[in-house]
Protein backbone atom coordinates (compact mmCIF):
# COMPACT_ATOMS: atom_id res chain seq x y z
CA UNK A 1 0.00 0.00 0.00
CA UNK A 2 1.17 3.31 -0.76
CA UNK A 3 2.11 5.77 2.04
CA UNK A 4 1.84 9.19 0.81
CA UNK A 5 4.34 11.65 1.98
CA UNK A 6 6.47 9.10 4.69
CA UNK A 7 9.01 12.20 5.35
CA UNK A 8 12.05 11.15 7.68
CA UNK A 9 11.84 13.20 11.19
CA UNK A 10 15.87 13.97 10.65
CA UNK A 11 18.26 14.85 7.73
CA UNK A 12 21.61 15.41 7.25
CA UNK A 13 23.39 18.46 7.64
CA UNK A 14 23.57 20.85 4.41
CA UNK A 15 24.44 23.81 4.30
CA UNK A 16 23.30 26.83 5.86
CA UNK A 17 21.90 28.82 3.27
CA UNK A 18 19.23 26.11 2.28
CA UNK A 19 18.22 25.53 5.92
CA UNK A 20 18.05 29.32 6.48
CA UNK A 21 15.26 28.80 3.48
CA UNK A 22 13.78 25.73 4.78
CA UNK A 23 10.18 25.82 5.81
CA UNK A 24 8.44 22.50 7.42
CA UNK A 25 8.28 19.69 5.98
CA UNK A 26 6.29 17.23 7.44
CA UNK A 27 3.15 15.80 6.12
CA UNK A 28 4.06 17.05 3.05
CA UNK A 29 4.97 20.47 3.15
CA UNK A 30 7.03 22.11 1.12
CA UNK A 31 11.14 22.46 1.59
CA UNK A 32 11.42 26.20 0.56
CA UNK A 33 9.23 29.36 1.55
CA UNK A 34 7.31 31.31 -0.88
CA UNK A 35 9.71 34.42 -1.54
CA UNK A 36 12.80 32.04 -2.27
CA UNK A 37 10.95 29.88 -4.69
CA UNK A 38 9.68 32.50 -6.85
CA UNK A 39 13.11 34.29 -6.38
CA UNK A 40 14.49 31.55 -8.26
CA UNK A 41 16.03 31.36 -11.69
CA UNK A 42 14.65 28.60 -13.72
CA UNK A 43 18.06 27.34 -14.22
CA UNK A 44 18.50 27.05 -10.55
CA UNK A 45 15.00 24.65 -10.31
CA UNK A 46 16.92 21.25 -10.70
CA UNK A 47 19.68 22.40 -8.23
CA UNK A 48 17.28 23.29 -5.80
CA UNK A 49 14.72 20.72 -6.24
CA UNK A 50 18.25 17.87 -5.50
CA UNK A 51 18.77 19.65 -2.26
CA UNK A 52 14.63 19.76 -1.41
CA UNK A 53 14.92 15.93 -2.27
CA UNK A 54 17.81 14.75 -0.11
CA UNK A 55 16.27 16.73 3.02
CA UNK A 56 12.49 15.17 2.19
CA UNK A 57 14.00 11.23 1.60
CA UNK A 58 17.98 11.54 2.49
CA UNK A 59 18.68 9.97 -0.63
CA UNK A 60 21.04 11.80 -4.02
CA UNK A 61 18.35 12.57 -6.77
CA UNK A 62 19.60 11.24 -9.94
CA UNK A 63 18.41 13.35 -12.51
CA UNK A 64 20.88 12.96 -14.78
CA UNK A 65 19.86 8.89 -15.25
CA UNK A 66 16.73 8.38 -13.00
CA UNK A 67 15.55 4.76 -12.68
CA UNK A 68 12.69 5.16 -9.92
CA UNK A 69 9.24 6.05 -9.93
CA UNK A 70 10.09 9.24 -7.76
CA UNK A 71 13.38 10.37 -9.64
CA UNK A 72 11.57 9.92 -12.71
CA UNK A 73 8.26 12.09 -11.28
CA UNK A 74 11.11 14.92 -10.17
CA UNK A 75 12.72 14.64 -13.68
CA UNK A 76 9.34 15.09 -15.29
CA UNK A 77 8.18 18.78 -13.07
CA UNK A 78 11.97 19.86 -14.95
CA UNK A 79 12.26 18.51 -18.16
CA UNK A 80 8.89 17.87 -19.24
CA UNK A 81 7.04 21.29 -18.64
CA UNK A 82 4.89 21.01 -21.78
CA UNK A 83 2.67 24.27 -21.94
CA UNK A 84 -0.14 21.43 -22.45
CA UNK A 85 0.61 20.73 -19.16
CA UNK A 86 -0.61 23.58 -17.32
CA UNK A 87 -3.88 23.94 -19.78
CA UNK A 88 -4.61 21.36 -18.33
CA UNK A 89 -3.77 21.40 -14.53
CA UNK A 90 -5.84 25.27 -15.03
CA UNK A 91 -8.90 24.08 -13.32
CA UNK A 92 -11.09 26.33 -16.05
CA UNK A 93 -9.05 25.40 -19.05
CA UNK A 94 -8.90 21.60 -18.89
CA UNK A 95 -12.62 21.58 -19.34
CA UNK A 96 -12.38 22.74 -22.32
CA UNK A 97 -9.86 19.30 -23.54
CA UNK A 98 -12.24 16.82 -21.58
CA UNK A 99 -15.31 18.34 -23.54
CA UNK A 100 -13.08 17.93 -26.62
CA UNK A 101 -11.68 14.62 -25.85
CA UNK A 102 -14.80 12.32 -24.00
CA UNK A 103 -18.16 14.89 -24.14
CA UNK A 104 -19.04 17.24 -21.32
CA UNK A 105 -21.40 14.96 -19.84
CA UNK A 106 -18.17 14.12 -17.35
CA UNK A 107 -17.49 17.46 -15.98
CA UNK A 108 -19.21 18.77 -12.87
CA UNK A 109 -21.60 21.55 -13.06
CA UNK A 110 -20.07 25.04 -12.98
CA UNK A 111 -22.13 27.56 -11.75
CA UNK A 112 -19.56 30.72 -11.81
CA UNK A 113 -16.39 31.83 -13.26
CA UNK A 114 -14.98 34.98 -12.06
CA UNK A 115 -11.50 36.68 -11.63
CA UNK A 116 -12.70 38.42 -8.10
CA UNK A 117 -14.33 37.11 -5.30
CA UNK A 118 -16.38 40.53 -4.71
CA UNK A 119 -18.03 39.58 -7.98
CA UNK A 120 -19.59 36.54 -6.74
CA UNK A 121 -23.12 36.63 -7.19
CA UNK A 122 -23.57 35.02 -4.21
CA UNK A 123 -27.55 35.37 -3.78
CA UNK A 124 -28.50 33.43 -7.01
CA UNK A 125 -25.97 30.60 -5.94
CA UNK A 126 -27.64 27.17 -4.30
CA UNK A 127 -27.83 26.23 -0.88
CA UNK A 128 -24.59 24.70 -1.69
CA UNK A 129 -21.44 25.07 -3.45
CA UNK A 130 -17.54 25.05 -3.61
CA UNK A 131 -15.68 28.08 -4.23
CA UNK A 132 -12.47 27.29 -5.52
CA UNK A 133 -9.26 28.62 -7.46
CA UNK A 134 -8.08 27.35 -10.62
CA UNK A 135 -4.39 27.77 -10.28
CA UNK A 136 -3.81 25.59 -6.84
CA UNK A 137 -4.25 22.52 -5.38
CA UNK A 138 -6.93 21.91 -2.27
CA UNK A 139 -7.21 25.92 -2.77
CA UNK A 140 -11.02 25.36 -1.78
CA UNK A 141 -14.10 26.69 0.38
CA UNK A 142 -16.75 23.99 0.71
CA UNK A 143 -19.64 26.02 1.45
CA UNK A 144 -22.72 23.32 3.16
CA UNK A 145 -24.89 26.09 3.73
CA UNK A 146 -25.34 29.41 1.87
CA UNK A 147 -27.41 31.31 4.42
CA UNK A 148 -25.01 30.76 7.42
CA UNK A 149 -22.02 31.64 5.73
CA UNK A 150 -23.33 34.61 4.27
CA UNK A 151 -24.65 35.37 8.06
CA UNK A 152 -21.19 34.86 9.89
CA UNK A 153 -19.38 38.31 8.92
CA UNK A 154 -16.21 36.57 10.68
CA UNK A 155 -16.26 33.32 8.34
CA UNK A 156 -17.35 35.17 5.30
CA UNK A 157 -14.10 38.11 5.77
CA UNK A 158 -11.92 35.07 6.07
CA UNK A 159 -12.85 33.17 3.51
CA UNK A 160 -12.97 36.63 1.89
CA UNK A 161 -9.09 37.25 2.61
CA UNK A 162 -7.95 34.17 1.90
CA UNK A 163 -9.00 33.87 -1.60
CA UNK A 164 -8.28 37.18 -2.58
CA UNK A 165 -4.54 36.68 -0.99
CA UNK A 166 -4.58 32.74 -2.81
CA UNK A 167 -5.36 34.97 -6.48
CA UNK A 168 -2.36 37.26 -6.11
CA UNK A 169 0.23 33.87 -5.45
CA UNK A 170 1.51 31.49 -7.87
CA UNK A 171 0.61 27.77 -6.66
CA UNK A 172 4.50 26.93 -7.65
CA UNK A 173 5.74 28.93 -5.18
CA UNK A 174 4.42 26.61 -2.15
CA UNK A 175 5.13 23.64 -4.20
CA UNK A 176 7.93 21.37 -4.48
CA UNK A 177 8.71 22.33 -8.03
CA UNK A 178 5.72 21.85 -9.52
CA UNK A 179 6.50 24.01 -13.17
CA UNK A 180 3.10 23.33 -14.68
CA UNK A 181 1.46 25.79 -11.85
CA UNK A 182 3.65 28.46 -12.57
CA UNK A 183 2.06 30.38 -15.87
CA UNK A 184 -1.48 29.46 -15.09
CA UNK A 185 -3.87 32.95 -14.96
CA UNK A 186 -5.32 32.49 -11.71
CA UNK A 187 -9.65 32.50 -11.38
CA UNK A 188 -12.33 31.38 -9.01
CA UNK A 189 -14.68 28.83 -9.82
CA UNK A 190 -17.51 27.70 -8.46
CA UNK A 191 -19.08 24.47 -8.86
CA UNK A 192 -22.21 22.58 -7.73
CA UNK A 193 -21.66 20.49 -4.07
CA UNK A 194 -21.44 16.96 -5.49
CA UNK A 195 -22.15 15.62 -1.94
CA UNK A 196 -25.33 15.42 0.08
CA UNK A 197 -26.25 13.79 4.02
CA UNK A 198 -26.97 10.53 2.36
CA UNK A 199 -24.29 9.95 -0.21
CA UNK A 200 -21.02 10.86 -0.13
CA UNK A 201 -18.86 10.47 -3.57
CA UNK A 202 -16.71 7.48 -4.32
CA UNK A 203 -13.08 8.94 -5.35
CA UNK A 204 -11.29 6.80 -8.25
CA UNK A 205 -7.71 7.86 -8.80
CA UNK A 206 -6.01 6.49 -11.85
CA UNK A 207 -2.29 6.51 -12.24
CA UNK A 208 -1.20 6.23 -16.28
CA UNK A 209 2.29 6.01 -17.72
CA UNK A 210 2.78 6.28 -21.42
CA UNK A 211 -0.67 6.47 -21.86
CA UNK A 212 -2.34 3.74 -20.13
CA UNK A 213 -4.07 3.04 -17.00
CA UNK A 214 -1.68 1.02 -14.11
CA UNK A 215 -2.87 1.58 -10.89
CA UNK A 216 -6.33 2.70 -8.92
CA UNK A 217 -6.93 3.78 -5.73
CA UNK A 218 -10.46 4.08 -4.66
CA UNK A 219 -11.75 6.21 -1.91
CA UNK A 220 -14.51 7.33 0.27
CA UNK A 221 -14.85 10.11 2.52
CA UNK A 222 -11.04 10.10 2.12
CA UNK A 223 -10.24 7.02 3.49
CA UNK A 224 -8.34 4.20 0.91
CA UNK A 225 -10.88 1.54 0.29
CA UNK A 226 -8.47 -0.86 -2.11
CA UNK A 227 -5.82 -0.09 -4.15
CA UNK A 228 -6.46 -2.32 -7.75
CA UNK A 229 -4.06 -3.33 -10.96
CA UNK A 230 -5.55 -1.79 -13.79
CA UNK A 231 -5.00 -5.02 -15.68
CA UNK A 232 -7.55 -6.87 -12.95
CA UNK A 233 -10.56 -3.87 -13.82
CA UNK A 234 -12.09 -6.69 -16.25
CA UNK A 235 -12.01 -9.30 -14.01
CA UNK A 236 -14.86 -7.79 -11.93
CA UNK A 237 -14.51 -10.80 -8.94
CA UNK A 238 -11.31 -10.03 -7.99
CA UNK A 239 -11.77 -6.48 -8.05
CA UNK A 240 -14.78 -7.10 -5.10
CA UNK A 241 -13.29 -9.32 -2.93
CA UNK A 242 -10.51 -6.50 -2.30
CA UNK A 243 -13.94 -4.37 -1.28
CA UNK A 244 -14.55 -4.42 2.43
CA UNK A 245 -18.32 -5.66 3.17
CA UNK A 246 -18.79 -2.66 4.89
CA UNK A 247 -19.35 -1.43 1.28
CA UNK A 248 -21.90 -1.42 -1.23
CA UNK A 249 -20.60 -0.02 -4.53
CA UNK A 250 -22.49 -0.84 -7.96
CA UNK A 251 -19.13 0.68 -9.42
CA UNK A 252 -18.02 -1.89 -11.66
CA UNK A 253 -19.49 -0.52 -14.60
CA UNK A 254 -17.71 2.85 -13.91
CA UNK A 255 -14.74 1.79 -12.72
CA UNK A 256 -14.26 0.18 -16.49
CA UNK A 257 -15.51 3.25 -18.08
CA UNK A 258 -13.13 5.50 -16.03
CA UNK A 259 -10.69 3.26 -16.80
CA UNK A 260 -11.68 3.48 -21.03
CA UNK A 261 -11.58 7.08 -20.56
CA UNK A 262 -8.08 7.37 -18.59
CA UNK A 263 -7.01 5.99 -21.57
CA UNK A 264 -7.95 9.14 -24.23
CA UNK A 265 -7.33 11.09 -21.61
CA UNK A 266 -3.46 10.24 -20.25
CA UNK A 267 -2.60 9.30 -24.18
CA UNK A 268 0.02 11.99 -24.73
CA UNK A 269 1.66 11.88 -21.09
CA UNK A 270 4.62 10.00 -20.08
CA UNK A 271 3.02 10.22 -16.37
CA UNK A 272 -0.47 11.49 -14.88
CA UNK A 273 -3.35 10.72 -12.33
CA UNK A 274 -6.55 11.02 -13.86
CA UNK A 275 -9.12 11.64 -11.37
CA UNK A 276 -12.61 10.96 -11.01
CA UNK A 277 -16.09 10.86 -9.00
CA UNK A 278 -18.70 8.61 -8.66
CA UNK A 279 -21.80 10.11 -7.53
CA UNK A 280 -25.40 8.86 -8.02
CA UNK A 281 -24.21 6.35 -10.35
CA UNK A 282 -22.70 8.84 -12.60
CA UNK A 283 -19.77 9.34 -13.00
CA UNK A 284 -17.58 12.53 -13.31
CA UNK A 285 -14.27 14.33 -14.53
CA UNK A 286 -12.20 15.92 -11.19
CA UNK A 287 -8.78 16.62 -12.27
CA UNK A 288 -5.59 15.92 -14.15
CA UNK A 289 -2.03 15.59 -11.85
CA UNK A 290 1.25 15.49 -13.72
CA UNK A 291 2.85 15.12 -11.31
CA UNK A 292 1.39 13.02 -8.27
CA UNK A 293 2.02 13.25 -5.10
CA UNK A 294 4.56 15.79 -5.85
CA UNK A 295 7.30 12.28 -6.69
CA UNK A 296 7.14 11.36 -2.91
CA UNK A 297 4.77 8.05 -3.21
CA UNK A 298 6.48 5.48 -0.64
CA UNK A 299 5.73 1.96 0.01
CA UNK A 300 5.80 -0.20 3.28
CA UNK A 301 7.19 -3.13 1.51
CA UNK A 302 10.12 -3.30 -1.02
CA UNK A 303 10.92 -0.08 -1.45
CA UNK A 304 13.47 0.13 -3.87
CA UNK A 305 12.15 -3.21 -5.73
CA UNK A 306 9.04 -1.22 -6.18
CA UNK A 307 10.35 1.99 -7.16
CA UNK A 308 12.47 0.43 -9.92
CA UNK A 309 9.60 -1.56 -11.06
CA UNK A 310 7.56 1.15 -11.84
CA UNK A 311 10.05 3.86 -12.72
CA UNK A 312 10.81 1.23 -15.63
CA UNK A 313 7.25 1.88 -16.89
CA UNK A 314 8.19 5.56 -17.24
CA UNK A 315 9.37 5.95 -20.74
CA UNK A 316 11.04 9.66 -20.49
CA UNK A 317 12.33 9.60 -24.30
CA UNK A 318 8.57 9.44 -25.30
CA UNK A 319 5.55 7.36 -25.36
Amino acid sequence: MINIFKIFDSFKKTDEFILSNITSIRNGGAVFDYPFMMSLAPKDYAKYLCHAYYIKTGKKLNLKHPKTLNEKIQWLKIYDNQEIKSKLTDKVLVRDFIKDKIGDEYLKPVLWIGDKFDDIPFYTLPDSFIVKCNHGCKWQFIIKNKEKFLDNKKIFKYTKMVMDNWLIQSFFGYSDFETQYINIKPKIIIEKLLQDENEIPLDIEMLCFNGLPFYTSLRHNSNIITNILNSDIENESKVLENISKNFNFEFSSALKTANNLSKILAKDFKCVRIDWMLYKDKLYFVEMTFTPYSGYIFFSEKEEEIQCKLGKMINLKGN
